[in-house]
């Protein structure tokens, strides 16, 4: 076994081209050898050729052939993720090396959930801005099923919203920043809306908003829905996009959202929304930043994670 792993090194680093790995990447993507041969100007047999060489300097198996095109074997799959964590790695270099050049450029992409969009990333970002104002900043909007595969394939420079409680932790580094509490949401105009103690009982008959199924904290809702004698919305919507939710509990709905308390202050305090005064048994959870680890952000990568941390502070 060792021997075999020396030769495979060896042969990576005197033979691998990172040609070869965007190949690899490309077939990935395409699920097509002929496209992937035509997204990096060279011909099929060519593009064959490189895969078939990467097979025997490997001595495995990359790439599967079925009748709609080829599949990557769990090899293949392996293959491509460290390459894309490869060509990750020299973007990261040529960015930190033009800002070094440069002071204060850079770039950084910043995926949010729902739990930080609303104060703690805008804050962030416009302190960074005010340091470093030549710095471009992408923000990507979504759940931890969507947002960890870019992280972890070095598309995706840190993740800030609530922290998976068990999956997508391997190999990230975690800052926790502060607990937030969960409540349930409803326009103004609601039925319930001036009702105090509000029981489950009162729930039951409307709609209601909730995260996707994929989340953690969808997994908590339907775990009470089921103590609570299998409880069955009689409208469920799925949405992680406050401005959508916020236009559907202001409007003439009867619906109740499920969020995070901090992210609808302003609009409790203009009198859109309201807070239901009902304790779900789940009040709070933790928001901060998942990451590869500080090695492998560049210097505008480290002043966004300094922001944030700064930021929940004054929260």
């Amino acid at each position: 076994m060792a021997a075999k792993y020396s030769r495979i090194v060896d042969r990576a680093l005197t033979r691998l081209k990172l040609k070869q790995l965007r190949l690899l990447v490309a077939v990935g993507k395409h699920g097509n050898i002929q496209a992937a041969a035509r997204e990096l100007h060279v011909s099929q047999p060519a593009a064959t050729k490189m895969i078939q060489e990467l097979e025997l300097d490997f001595e495995v198996k990359l790439f599967e052939r079925t009748n709609r095109g080829v599949i990557p074997t769990v090899y293949g799959e392996a293959m491509i993720r460290h390459g894309k964590l490869i060509f990750a790695q020299i973007s990261n270099a040529a960015q930190e090396l033009d800002d070094l050049t440069e002071g204060t450029s850079g770039r950084v992409v910043i995926g949010t959930l729902l739990a930080a969009s609303s104060q703690l990333l805008p804050l962030a970002i416009e302190q960074v801005l005010s340091k470093r104002p030549n710095v471009t900043i992408k923000v990507v909007e979504g759940t931890n099923e969507v947002l960890m595969p870019g992280l972890r394939a070095g598309e995706i420079d840190l993740i800030v919203g609530r922290l998976p409680i068990h999956r997508h932790r391997d190999k990230l580094a975690q800052i926790p920043l502060f607990s937030e509490r969960i409540q349930l949401l409803v326009g103004s105009s609601h039925p319930l809306c001036k009702k105090t103690n509000v029981t489950f009982n009162d729930l039951k008959n409307y709609g209601w908003i909730l995260p996707p199924i994929e989340t953690s904290l969808r997994s908590q809702i339907d775990r009470y829905f089921v103590d609570m004698e299998q409880y069955h919305p009689p409208v469920t919507i799925e949405s992680v996009s406050y401005l959508t939710n916020r236009g559907l509990l202001a409007g003439n709905s009867n619906l109740i959202a499920v969020m995070p308390a901090h992210i609808a202050t302003h609009d409790v305090r203009l009198g859109l929304l309201q807070y239901l005064s009902f304790k779900l048994p789940f009040e709070t959870g933790s928001v901060g930043i998942s990451y590869r680890g500080e090695d492998q952000l560049s210097p505008a990568g480290n002043a966004v994670l300094s922001a944030l941390s700064s930021v929940a502070e004054t929260l």
